[in-house]
């Protein structure tokens, strides 16, 4: 089922956002950027301005100047419009580019450093016009439509103010020397755009802000939506169940693997099978190389009998080995004289088979710390 909007109320994960990022929603101020060119391109016009006032100078008197052979030739024509034009263009470039940089400044300071291209992949879903009217109606978009209103209102409201209050001033211009006119109404424009950059400041400073919440709530997800993001990450139940499988076929096929090279194998007859080596000089006591029960026990068994390791009952050892030990771990200290035992009687057994020994006697019972039997714990339990 679906979740609702008002369910939505936990915050997004890191993976959220990360795929967020990854499919280019990101937090961006646009009053930021706007501040951010604005500024900059007054502050590049400002710093050449006497660069700038010679230049318009030079281009108007040129532009003035009256050439009675470039009346009756057209080529001449092209070539003067060409000067006269090429500067304009330079000047346009260069101050485009320097407003680019900031822009692209701006934008990298309020959302971050972004690449991706997933933003121009074709979506048909952006062609249904349903699900376009609900972005038009949407939350973000309304406050946007709002915000930008009145960022219009006051900007159009401090400009309309500032030309009625200096309309005089702007007036005398037309009395003035060229050079002074030029001078005169650089100021009244330079403080005019001041003006319009602290508007465009406030509602930066606000906007930068806002829209980071906004893209928070945008992304905010539900209690089933962050489940089913665990789950993923996680893996489903069947899935780590089957791994979980795998991987104990895994083990049980190097625990049996491992058995030929046992020195020998200790068996409660029907229930635990438990595998030991011992190297003399490289361990300080014998190592479980396997262990199982129930039908593994008695693979083990048939595994050794075919390698020709000797088999060994000894119940109440074979139950404290399955209960204590470890793969290719050594046994529990508390077993080791058992163990001992067990290991003197086969070395014992396999002397005599080669003639370098009497034939032992049986093997007494192997005497066990009660602590350590599992049926003695379970007995007391009871």
């Amino acid at each position: 089922m679906a979740d609702s909007a008002q369910e939505k109320q936990l915050p997004p994960t890191e993976r959220r956002l990360k795929q967020a990022r990854e499919d280019g929603q990101v937090a961006r101020s646009r009053d930021l950027g706007h501040f951010a060119v604005i500024a900059g391109g007054l502050g590049l016009v400002l710093m050449a301005a006497p660069s700038v006032t010679q230049w318009l100078r030079d281009l108007m008197g040129a532009g003035l100047r009256f050439d009675v052979h470039a009346v009756t030739e057209p080529r001449l024509m092209q070539e003067r419009l060409g000067q006269l034009i090429a500067p304009a263009l330079l000047i346009g470039l260069g101050l485009g580019i320097v407003t680019g940089l900031v822009a692209l400044a701006a934008a990298v300071i309020s959302g971050g450093w972004n690449f991706t291209l997933k933003p121009l992949a074709p979506k048909f879903s952006k062609l249904n016009p349903l699900a376009g009217l609900g972005r038009i109606v949407s939350k973000q978009q309304i406050v946007e439509t709002l915000k930008a209103c009145l960022l219009a209102l006051l900007l159009g409201a401090i400009g309309a103010a500032y030309l009625w209050n200096h309309l005089g001033d702007f007036a005398l211009t037309q009395s003035m020397p060229l050079p002074a006119a030029f001078a005169a109404a650089g100021d009244r424009i330079a403080s005019g755009l001041w003006l319009l950059l602290i508007v465009l400041a406030l509602f930066a400073a606000v906007d930068v802000p806002l829209q980071r919440f906004m893209h928070t709530s945008q992304l905010k997800m539900s209690l089933q939506e962050i489940k089913e993001e665990h789950k993923q990450q996680e893996g489903s139940p069947e899935l780590k169940g089957r791994l979980r499988q795998r991987m104990r076929e895994a083990s049980r096929r190097r625990m049996l693997a491992a058995v030929p090279s046992a020195d020998l194998v200790v068996m409660n007859p029907t229930h635990y099978a438990v595998a030991l080596k011992y190297e003399d000089g490289k361990q300080s006591a014998p190592r479980v190389v396997a262990k199982g029960a129930d039908l593994l026990a008695m693979k083990i068994r048939d595994v050794a009998r075919e390698a020709k390791v000797p088999v060994l009952q000894a119940p109440p050892l074979a139950r404290a080995l399955y209960a204590h030990g470890e793969i290719d771990r050594e046994i529990p200290y508390a077993l080791y004289s058992a163990v001992a035992q067990v290991l003197a009687h086969v070395f014992q057994l396999r002397a005599a088979l080669a003639g370098r020994a009497p034939w032992p006697a049986d093997l007494p019972a192997i005497p066990v710390p009660p602590e350590l039997d599992p049926h003695n714990v379970k007995t007391a339990q009871a």
